[in-house]
């Protein structure tokens, strides 16, 4: 199985989308629970919705095969938690989003088995995306990073209420110069349709973190959206929840103006 796919393009940008993968590796699958092999959690339809925005701005995109039930490529590889005094799923997930267990009793990944998938799929994504980065900052002085998630409106297990459509993290301003937060901020509180939060249960997991180094002519955004805002929501159908192609359409032209922000207000 390839680990990842990368449609290197023109522009400064990188689009990450670390949680689309659905892949479980064959011989890991029967240590699952059967519920966990439909890959229930995975960041449906990401790359359906983003790759005609990142051809149309010449950004490169980057996209996983595994599972994150197989390894989470947005979490650090010591498995430290990125959001701790709150419930987190691991390196190597071990629980569903709703709490409930994803492997079959005593079926868990040990220490030697988590490290095998850090070599084997982990560490080979991270060198990608730091190698294109790399290159990108080579052609043009400097390089932006956009790490693409969607999630379920509610899941009570993760987090209190329901979370704003649209969630942009910054790390809490770490990852991207204050003029870029502010000009992205602004295009979000500009608009009517979806609700929005810059910094606010999401402020950028391990990618958006590591990577984003304005000081180092790198900066880095991450973008977690609730996925009733393009797909159907309904816990009640079979995984993958279709897209929905009028949602799409509202959505798509809002993403593009936020790259386009981006892309302009990190040239100044």
């Amino acid at each position: 199985m390839s680990v990842y796919r990368l449609i290197p393009g023109s522009a400064p940008l990188l689009i990450s989308l670390p949680h689309v993968g659905t892949v479980i590796p064959a011989e890991g699958r029967s240590a699952y629970r059967p519920r966990a092999l439909a890959s229930e959690d995975t960041d449906w339809h990401l790359e359906a919705v983003y790759a005609p925005i990142a051809q149309a701005l010449g950004a490169s995109l980057l996209v996983p095969e595994a599972s994150r039930y197989w390894i989470d490529l947005n979490r650090p590889a010591d498995n430290a938690p990125m959001y701790p005094g709150a419930n987190n799923t691991e390196l190597c997930p071990t629980r569903f989003f709703d709490g409930t267990p994803i492997y079959q009793d005593g079926r868990a990944p040990d220490a030697a088995e988590q490290a095998r998938r850090v070599d084997s799929h982990w560490r080979p994504y991270h060198q990608a995306l730091a190698g294109e980065l790399a290159r990108l900052k080579a052609r043009h002085g400097h390089a932006l990073l956009w790490d693409g998630h969607s999630i379920e409106s509610e899941l009570p297990w993760l987090f209190e209420g329901r979370l704003p459509d649209l969630n942009l993290g910054t790390a809490s301003g770490a990852s991207c110069k204050p003029a870029v937060r502010e000009a992205l901020g602004a295009v979000l509180a500009a608009q009517t349709r979806y609700t929005q939060v810059v910094d606010g249960r999401f402020k950028g997991g391990h990618i958006t973190r590591h990577y984003g180094r304005p000081m180092e002519g790198v900066q880095a955004i991450q973008m977690e959206m609730v996925q009733a805002i393009y797909m159907l929501e309904d816990k009640a159908h079979p995984t993958p929840r279709p897209l929905r192609p009028e949602r799409v359409a509202e959505l798509q032209p809002l993403l593009t103006a936020l790259l386009r922000t981006y892309l302009e207000t990190a040239a100044r």
